[in-house]
């Protein structure tokens, strides 16, 4: 028994090892793709010669057609790339989960702290990182692309003018990398108007106004956390906790089904 207790404490680092190391690709859902949980130990080194389609998943390919390093993914036709900040950066984040509920494997790039103006420390906002490479897209041709955010565009104080102009940009070049793709925007999570949404819900109708524009479907959630009595639920004023991720989410894939943005069987 004391040997068998000590070969158990020896093995059992290893096979904790080996399991956060084989979470890699998976993205059947309810699970979330996340690059992260690849690891750098799990990336090959970037190439052009292979072809993509016998590469593993989490390889990282660099695709002539775009000159960028991209993630191979499993079952791409059924993927949803999702841009966003800590709305979306959690695994049971609202966005996810919506997404989910469409039969989408989801594909995150942001970082909390982000948005269309707004950077933190390590990457810049929405465009920036795109085109300097802070994120890394999937490769191949997702059906749906969805761009979250404006809550820290309106936490520091970003311009109408300048939200417009990055979001326009985001749009443009999104639409050159996916030509194929649906596009969608989920606005900005707040109380609204008449109930504490300040700036947040002003950002909301913003966005609002500039995916009307370019005709692209549009999520309004500048008065969610007052419309669906999600305070109770809530971490702080603009954040939800587990329950509150779960009931949103729930709320968001019916309103995003109701938009016919469901994934379709064969898609792909």
């Amino acid at each position: 028994m004391r040997n068998a207790s000590a070969l158990f404490r020896f093995l059992a680092p290893l096979l904790a090892v080996g399991v956060l190391l084989g979470g890699c690709g998976q993205t059947t859902p309810p699970q979330p793709y996340d690059p992260d949980v690849c690891g750098a130990s799990k990336l090959t080194t970037p190439a052009a010669g292979p072809d993509p389609s016998t590469m593993p998943p989490c390889s990282i390919y660099r695709n002539p057609a775009s000159d960028r390093e991209e993630v191979v993914v499993n079952d791409v036709g059924h993927t949803a790339l999702l841009i966003g900040d800590s709305q979306s950066a959690p695994a049971v984040g609202w966005p996810r989960r919506g997404l989910t509920a469409l039969g989408y494997h989801v594909f995150y790039c942001g970082a909390g702290g982000t948005g269309y103006v707004a950077a933190n420390a390590k990457t810049g906002n929405y465009i920036t990182a795109l085109e300097r490479g802070d994120w890394r897209l999937p490769y191949g041709s997702p059906p749906l692309v969805v761009i979250q955010g404006g809550g820290n565009d309106a936490g520091t104080g970003a311009s109408d003018e300048k939200i417009t102009a990055n979001a326009e940009k985001l749009i443009s070049t999104l639409r050159q990398r996916y030509p194929d793709a649906t596009l969608a925007m989920i606005g900005t999570l707040a109380l609204g108007t008449g109930n504490g949404g300040g700036r947040r819900t002003e950002v909301d109708t913003l966005l609002g106004t500039v995916a009307a524009k370019h005709g692209i479907p549009f999520v309004s959630v500048g008065d969610w956390m007052t419309k669906y009595d999600l305070l109770p639920f809530a971490t702080d004023r603009v954040h939800l906790g587990t329950e509150g991720h779960e009931k949103l989410g729930a709320i968001l894939g019916t309103r995003l089904k109701d938009m016919g943005l469901q994934a379709k069987a064969g898609q792909g």
